[in-house]
């Protein structure tokens, strides 16, 4: 019990020191020294944990992504079975795909521009499959809730979604500003595509 309250703690003492070197000077300029120098932990300490910075850049994407699964499970286990309720845990966090300077964006960002090494590729695969699994599974539980409908091909909905997704943190990197379709029209997009029939009537 010790030990694996060590490891969480050690993990998380260097996904925050990371966290906090990337909104200080960017991922490119990191070092796995600086990482050792903030965080107090020697090289073997880090390399007990990751194999290398980009690995250790990759819980940043897995730790946004463990956050919205887990606040999204939270409020349907915490109210009647609604479609609205779980969806806003999802919605509320769209915009933050259009912020270059929000973490993760940086981290995907920076890793994709490495993808022609072969552990960075996967790294950007395994988080890619993982957050697919993940938007999968958000639609497979609405339709056991019976919230959306069984007609919903939630395999292609969902890669749908993940597209568009990373299509918005590709383009917040490039500081557009002038465009059509935006984090609002997304989240229009999940909910037309996603509510159900019995809602409609009701709501009409």
């Amino acid at each position: 019990m010790k030990r694996e309250l060590k490891r969480e703690r050690t993990k998380r003492l260097l996904l925050d020191v990371t966290k906090a070197l990337i909104q200080e000077k960017g991922c490119s300029a990191i070092t796995l020294n600086e990482i050792m120098q903030r965080s107090g932990l020697s090289k073997g300490a880090i390399f007990h944990y990751v194999r290398s910075k980009d690995e250790l850049f990759s819980w940043v994407l897995e730790e946004r992504l463990e956050e919205i699964n887990r606040r999204f499970f939270s409020a349907a286990l915490r109210q009647e079975k609604t479609f609205e309720g779980p969806m806003q845990e999802i919605t509320v966090r769209l915009p933050e795909l259009e912020d270059p300077d929000e973490v993760s964006n940086r981290v995907w960002i920076y890793l994709l521009g490495k993808s022609d090494q072969p552990d960075v590729r996967q790294v950007i695969q395994r988080f890619y499959k993982q957050a697919l699994n993940v938007s999968k599974w958000w639609i497979v539980a609405g339709q056991e809730a019976g919230v959306i409908p069984l007609s919903v091909d939630a395999g292609k909905t969902a890669e749908l979604f993940m597209l568009i997704s990373f299509g918005l943190r590709v383009r917040g990197a490039l500081l557009l500003r002038d465009f059509s379709f935006n984090a609002d029209d997304f989240a229009a997009l999940m909910t037309n595509m996603l509510q159900s029939r019995e809602q409609e009537r009701q709501e009409g």
